[in-house]
């Protein structure tokens, strides 16, 4: 896979792209990430890459000239051009994977007041990560592209996201580590005497139990199997002792 980001602010990307799973995926050439200084491509006198919006109101305005430039400079028949911008779809697990399907990604971040309405019109989706405002798209670039590149065959193991909050709509069950017992808090037994059908029943069950109590708008948007019915019933029933 390749990304490119579209960024004023390059710098920002250093850890980020020399850094744990990112950072090995990279020099592993699981994935190519390149980062374009969105400057280098305006017209305007000193660099402007920015104007006041007509109109009038507060703050400036990205214009299209450098915009449209850059993207076409990137653009090819495998490409997906991705705006981030606090307007577009709110981001999931589901279009992570979707996502990471993808042969070329193109994210343009924003900065300032925002774009100039026209950039809209030779980009595919738009991507919220949710319902804030930050100063710029580059921290949100960053999320998306971290949730992308793990799904990415061979960066690490399919296990280890298999399980994941979000990846089978319900939220992960609780884990474990050595050792058994600290301060006196114990790992459930459960989980220690080798019986992988009961094991596999607890984590469906807990998952579905710290659902219900942490995101229960996620049940109403699930139609839920017979399975998970009768634990849910079950997780209800424990929760009012």
């Amino acid at each position: 896979m390749k990304i490119d980001i579209i960024t004023l602010f390059p710098n920002m990307y250093t850890g980020f792209l020399s850094e744990s799973i990112i950072g090995r995926a990279i020099k592993e050439n699981k994935v190519e990430i390149n980062l374009v200084n969105l400057r280098d491509f305006t017209k305007e006198k000193h660099g402007h890459v920015d104007d006041t919006p007509f109109g009038g109101g507060c703050g400036m305005v990205l214009l299209c000239q450098p915009v449209f430039d850059c993207i076409r400079s990137l653009r090819t028949e495998d490409s997906l051009v991705i705006m981030m911008t606090p307007q577009g779809e709110v981001y999931s697990q589901k279009k992570a994977k979707e996502l990471s399907l993808k042969n070329h990604l193109i994210i343009l971040c924003g900065h300032y007041e925002g774009f100039d309405e026209r950039i809209r019109s030779i980009v595919d989706l738009e991507i919220s990560i949710g319902d804030y405002v930050l100063t710029g798209g580059e921290i949100p670039s960053m999320a998306i592209v971290d949730s992308i590149v793990r799904l990415i065959d061979g960066v690490i193991e399919d296990d280890s996201h298999e399980y994941d909050s979000h990846t089978n709509w319900m939220l992960e069950h609780p884990q474990y580590t050595k050792p058994r017992v600290y301060e006196g808090l114990e790992v459930p037994e459960v989980l220690c005497n080798g019986n992988h059908k009961e094991i596999e029943k607890y984590k469906l069950k807990e998952s579905l139990r710290r659902t219900y109590l942490r995101r229960p708008d996620l049940l109403e948007k699930h139609e839920l199997t017979k399975e998970e019915e009768k634990y849910l019933k079950e997780i209800i029933e424990e929760e009012k002792c």
